[in-house]
């Protein structure tokens, strides 16, 4: 079976059909770093982790590069307001790399927790201003754009197909009441591809149309084809950002160009608390270190992808509990299977015919799932019946160290390699046996921090840093986790 993706663009699914075959070219768009990773943040970068390595599991050479967002998304997520990373920097009274220095590397240390592989690289949009600058140069030559005041704006009405992504005509985009009028532009619907630089902005380059920085749309069409090139195989994201951000995206990168920029769109649903999107905007956001305090990483993973990427997840702890109770038994076979395997002599017997034709159609069933648009929850389902069948089956006759390893290769190929949701090395019950001990000790280490009696509170943190916990003082409160 091919792989078949749901394409935004078609609003159907579609087989996946790469520019150069055997080859994938997929651009994600990453985090704007001003603040910490939460759940949110999570179910996107899990999500395309798991395309990303199902495609490698079935022999395709991937390049897969998201960016790192450092300027020009401002607070209103258009045109006005003031950028993100600025205005958290002045809150905190520090200089704005500083802000996406501190949380673009907490970034990067969450999502290895979550065992997401990071992509072939990161671009950040603030190392390449010169090709921004080009790129908006090379569109009002075209009279795609136009230059009013030191501000670069889009002219909409150039672009006959803008809206095709969302379904949004230009109608629809006044009629929203979404749009901001400005004197400077020729339509309040016209977005900025440079803005000017006020007194007091920080982050500034030189242009052609004085001191400013690029807008948030530019950087994404210019970084990804760039080194994916013209057209690019896949442009991954979350919906919300298929209009305004990814509209702009394609009418500046096709009206540079004259091509088609993404042959298929994957977007993925939001995560929703009590049925609202959980955001920093709205405060109801849960971080990923808080989460990762309390659960393990492969439940997390299993919570989100019990939940197929195009539908919205509702989180609550009892949810993300369910789907660590889930993993017990996957990851008990794991255990028993490894034991067998590795008692094993010169003779490791033969396999057994049932457990044979058992891998073969299992293995055959969770990798169509996958194929079919990432199903995610239905791959998890048929891996549960798996451990089901093989359970029963071992427990009527001893498995021979052949037929244990065998069942590990599904296991770990599907709920490991592309998954991610075994624990390799411990069980999950075993990663919170301590967490009770853990919760008194900090909560000593707290009182001992309220008396002044900073030399038994340091002492705790060694201590336990010796005994192969770490304990991390952040903004966001304690946390600790195993070294």
């Amino acid at each position: 079976m091919s792989i078949q993706l749901y394409n935004t663009m078609s609003r159907k699914k579609e087989e996946f059909k790469p520019i150069v075959p055997g080859h994938v070219g997929i651009y994600v768009c990453g985090p704007t770093v001003y603040g910490p990773p939460h759940l949110g943040h999570a179910k996107s970068y899990i999500s395309f982790d798991v395309l990303v390595k199902h495609f490698r599991t079935r022999g395709y050479k991937v390049r897969y590069v998201q960016n790192i967002t450092d300027v020009g998304h401002l607070t209103d997520d258009a045109d006005a307001g003031e950028d993100k990373i600025q205005k958290q920097a002045k809150i905190d009274r520090v200089h704005p790399y500083e802000i996406v220095d501190r949380w673009m590397f907490q970034y990067f240390r969450d999502m290895e927790t979550l065992k997401i592989n990071h992509p072939n690289f990161y671009v950040r949009a603030t190392q390449h201003i010169g090709e921004q600058i080009e790129a908006i140069e090379k569109l009002i030559e075209k009279g795609y754009a136009y230059e009013v005041n030191g501000n670069v704006y889009y002219d909409i009405h150039k672009f006959s197909c803008y809206g095709k992504l969302s379904g949004r005509t230009l109608e629809d985009q006044k009629e929203s009441g979404r749009i901001e009028t400005r004197s400077d532009k020729r339509d309040p619907r016209d977005f900025a591809l440079w803005k000017k630089a006020e007194p007091n902005h920080v982050l500034f380059w030189n242009s052609p149309w004085g001191t400013g920085y690029p807008g948030w749309h530019i950087e994404c069409s210019v970084m990804s084809m760039k080194y994916l090139g013209e057209t690019i195989d896949i442009h991954g994201g979350g919906l919300e950002n298929s209009f305004p951000h990814h509209e702009c995206e394609i009418a500046q990168a096709e009206s540079l160009t004259g091509k088609p920029f993404v042959n298929y769109w994957v977007h993925h649903n939001m995560v929703t608390v009590d049925g609202v999107k959980m955001g920093k905007s709205l405060g109801n956001f849960k971080t990923c270190a808080e989460l990762l305090s309390r659960h393990s990483p492969e439940a997390l993973r299993a919570f989100i992808l019990s939940t197929h990427y195009r539908s919205p997840a509702n989180y609550t702890e009892e949810a993300i509990i369910a789907a660590a109770t889930g993993l017990n038994r996957l990851s008990a076979l794991y255990s028993g299977m490894s034991a067998i395997v590795g008692a094993s002599s010169a003779d490791s017997g033969t396999v057994l015919p049932e457990i044979q034709e058992m891998c073969l159609k299992a293995d055959k069933a969770i990798g169509e799932a996958i194929d079919d648009d990432l199903d995610t929850p239905g791959a998890i389902a048929l891996i549960y019946n798996f451990v089901t069948d093989v359970n029963r089956i071992s427990s009527a006759k001893s498995l021979s160290p052949a037929s244990a390893s065998e069942v590990l290769k599904i296991i770990t190929i599907w709920g490991n390699d592309v998954l991610g949701i075994i624990p390799m090395h411990k069980s999950t019950s075993e990663s919170h046996d301590i967490a009770p001990i853990m919760d008194l000790l900090l909560e000593i280490r707290k009182e001992m921090k309220i008396s002044k009696r900073f030399d038994i509170s340091d002492k705790i943190r060694d201590r336990a840093k010796e005994a192969g916990i770490i304990i991390e003082d952040t903004k966001e409160g304690v946390r600790w986790r195993k070294a």
